[in-house]
């Protein structure tokens, strides 16, 4: 069975407090998205998210598009993760680290109504390299170099 998870870490020197109220933020989620697909939060996404919660984003690849997220994990200040409608999940965890937080992003497909889709096409790749900007975009809004 092929692998079907990527991930990206950096130590970001700030606390997992500040960086998790971030992420836990939808209408800050276009500040972070290394991919500049992510445009902003539709109207009645909740000011912050929590286990269970729903929330639509507005997106653009090529052509503007909505997408539905359900948050599936979460633990305070340690872990988020949210499902799209095909079942592919982005985490993103938070582990105390010397001189700050590591912060890992993960793009999950194991979980996807058809994992082969994603096996056969480029996104997993193209994922990786933007999930590498978002943190150093998560480092920045800190002051900071991932």
């Amino acid at each position: 069975m092929p692998r079907r998870s990527v991930s990206v870490s950096a130590v970001v020197p700030a606390p997992a407090a500040g960086i998790f109220d971030l992420l836990a933020d939808p209408a800050k989620h276009p500040l972070i998205d290394g991919s500049g697909t992510v445009l902003a939060p539709r109207a009645g996404a909740p000011e912050r998210l929590a286990l269970g919660s729903t929330f639509g984003m507005d997106m653009k690849i090529g052509v503007g598009y909505r997408i539905e997220n359900t948050v599936v994990e979460f633990e305070e200040d340690r872990l988020i993760a949210w499902r799209h409608f095909n079942g592919h999940r982005w985490r993103w965890q938070l582990t105390p680290a010397p001189g700050g937080t590591e912060v890992t992003e993960t793009f999950d497909w194991s979980t996807a109504r058809v994992p082969l889709l994603l096996d056969l096409s480029p996104i997993p790749r193209r994922n990786k390299a933007s999930m590498r900007r978002s943190l150093e975009r998560l480092a920045a809004l800190f002051g900071t170099a991932a």
